[in-house]
Parts: structure tokens; sequence; C-alpha cells
């Protein structure tokens, strides 16, 4: 299979050309849109570059080619209304299915869709395409609904995000502005009731401590900031696959739930008549509020009961909403890509550990153990300097 695949994809006048960096060591057989056959090749030189331009009826190869001489690929045109997996053919959303399709979710394909399979209010299941992408631009004051730059990094900035997937401390620590706006300006305005009513952090906590006080705790989990936001996306791009359908309204609730690493996970969503500003300088806006949720299972909470007996009803009651709900919007998850910003502990924060839960990334027991018996102070503690600067 493949290893580090890093791909394009053009479609122009009826000619696409795909790059791969292939890592293969065997011969094996995928089956691809169009039920057509991609024979992978034996002995390919680990790490080549191969670049194939593909025509109907047959296809051509670039001077760049370091294949064997086995090689043979035939294909077509990509069909986006249907997913392949395990020789069975699924169509996608708008179309529906009587029973759960056999089918990973999330999934990607070989083409690299990823796609999630969901659970409707009608009592059908839809597999519904959420590929992460650099697309379209999204703007709403020019009225235009693509993905936007998902993918998108903030490596000026952040050096070390863009290559490891995480901060570095001491490049934090020395971090004056972010894209061109400072530190205290940006502060200022995340604060609440500034530019935005239920603000971007609480009054005692800064961007930089913010940021710091997340990197912590996604590297205790043993994550990467793109893996956290990468579900967020995923719910994001199906409001944006009802919006390419015409299918939304002010509200988005036709889904049940999710199927997310064997979890359901439930959704909904709310459009508004105005849009944020970004807190940033830079092209990101808001104008949805969704809430995402997962209901813990009797033995999850007997677990907790169990590790932390001395909270009281009450403060148990917290711990679990803060595990198990997410309240935020679609700044979010280009927040935390760009720049590994969840936002502080204020109204549409997305906390890592919950999105870990929620989206079975992590057991109950695993995040547990990664915070040593204290996930009620990693769910509830601000990250005010002095915190930081104490831990």
């Amino acid at each position: 299979m493949f290893v580090n695949r890093l791909w394009q994809r053009y479609v122009l006048s009826g000619i696409v050309t795909m790059r791969f960096s292939l890592r293969w060591t065997c011969s094996e057989t995928f089956e691809l849109k169009e039920a057509l056959i991609m024979t992978a090749v034996r002995r390919l030189f680990f790490g080549s570059l191969v670049s194939l331009v593909f025509m109907a009826g047959g296809f051509t190869a670039g001077a760049d080619w370091m294949v064997c001489e086995e090689a043979a690929i035939a294909l077509t045109k990509i069909n986006s209304e249907k997913v392949y997996c395990s020789q069975k053919a699924y169509p996608c959303y708008p179309a529906t299915l009587d029973t759960k399709p056999d089918i990973p979710s999330p999934h990607t394909t070989l083409d690299a869709v990823e796609v999630v399979t969901a659970f409707m209010k009608d009592g059908k299941y839809t597999l519904v395409p959420v590929t992460v992408e650099n697309g379209k631009p999204l703007d709403y004051k020019q009225n235009q609904w693509g993905k936007g730059r998902q993918l998108e990094v903030d490596a000026g900035d952040f050096p070390a995000l863009a290559r490891t997937g995480l901060h570095s401390e001491a490049e934090l620590n020395r971090t004056k502005t972010i894209t061109g706006r400072s530190t205290a300006e940006i502060t200022e305005l995340g604060r609440p009731g500034r530019s935005s009513g239920a603000g971007f952090m609480s009054d005692d906590e800064d961007i930089i401590s913010v940021i710091k006080g997340d990197n912590r705790l996604v590297e205790q989990l043993g994550l990467k900031h793109p893996q956290a936001a990468r579900p967020l996306f995923h719910i994001w791009n199906m409001i944006l696959k009802d919006v390419e359908l015409n299918r939304l309204g002010r509200f988005w609730d036709h889904f049940e739930y999710v199927l997310y690493n064997g979890q359901k996970v439930f959704v909904k969503g709310e459009g508004s008549r105005g849009w944020q500003e970004s807190l940033f300088n830079d092209e990101i806006l808001g104008m949805f509020q969704f809430k995402i949720w997962r209901e813990p299972s009797q033995n999850e909470k007997a677990f907790l009961r169990e590790k932390y007996p001395n909270l009281t009803k009450d403060q148990m009651t917290a711990l679990l909403k803060k595990l198990s709900c997410i309240h935020t919007g679609e700044m979010v998850p280009y927040y935390i890509m760009r720049y590994g910003f969840y936002e502080g502990h204020a109204d549409y924060r997305a906390d890592p550990v919950a999105i870990a839960w929620i989206f079975g990334l992590m057991s109950l027991e695993q995040i547990d153990a990664a915070f040593d018996g204290s996930l009620d102070e990693a769910l509830t503690q601000h990250f005010t300097r002095q915190a930081i600067v104490r831990n």
C-alpha cells in the first residue's frame, strides 16, 4: 500500500495527471472508480517520483518514470458520486442506503477521497464525501462557499508547527506578532465583549498562553494538531456539501449522527445572519455554530466514578459535559490547522481532549492515563500565564 503518498490531481481537457511519492514493496491489485483495475508495480524504487499522464483509451509516460518493466495502469475519469471499497460500489450523499455500508468511517479511498458514514433522521444511511483539502475561496462577504485553505499552516510565524504538527515553546516564547498583528492586540480583541460577544478566550488568558496550553494537552495525548483539526473539518465539510447541493437552511439537523472510529457522534448546526471577523489578520470568517456530542457508556461513567471518587455529583456532571460535548464554529478547524489555536476557555472552545474522546481517536482509559489521573484539571484549568509558567 501507499506510505507518504503525496499527490496532486488535475483534470484538464480530459487529461488526468497524478503525482505520487511511492513506497511500494510488492505487487497488489486495487479497484478504482468506474470499476477499473490498477496494478501496482513490484520493486519500485523507494521514494521515487512517478508522473503518469492518462488519456482516454491509453496513457503516455513522462520522462521522469522510474518503474519496472511490469508496469500497467489504467484509469478513467473519477466518479465522485460513488465510493469503492472491498470490490463494492456505494452511492454517495444525497443518495441513501437502507443498511449500514460495510466500509470504515472515516475512510479514505485509493484516489484520496475522504468519506464518512452518517445516519439520517429518516432512518437511512449515507456516505458523505468530506475530503480535507484546499478549495475555492470561503468568503461570506462575496457569497463564496468553497472549502477555503483547509491545509494551510502559518509556517512564517510557526516553523515548527508546519514542520512537525506541534509548536516549539521556544518559538512561542519569542513570538510577538501573528499574521502581522501583535499578540497584545490579538489578546485584547479576543477577550469577551471585544470583537466577539462570547470572546475567543477568557479574561485571564492571552493568545500565547492559550496556544501553549493546548499544545501541551495535544502533546500529552500523543497527537498532532492536524489530527485534531481533521474530524472538525469533516463535520464542516458535511455542511459545505449541503451548501453545494442547495439543501442547507438556517438549521442543519437532518443527520442524526455520524459514525466515526466506531462511535456515534451526534451533530447539529445553525447559521446566522451575519459573520464573525477573524481574531487574526487572515481571511477566516465565521457564520455557523454547531454542537457535536457523544453519549458516554455506562462502563465509561463507572470508570470515571471509580477514578474520581472525590468529585461531587455536580462536578462529575460538569466533567462529563466538557468531555462529551463541543459547541464550536467553522472558524476553529482552520485555526487549529493553521495556528494550533482551539480558542481559550470561552463559549466556542473545541477542547482537544474532547475531540480525542468524542471522535474515538483515543479511549477514555488512554486519555486518563495520558494525564496521570488529572483529567478533570486538564478539562477545566484556564491557561493563564501564571498556570503555564507554573506547569
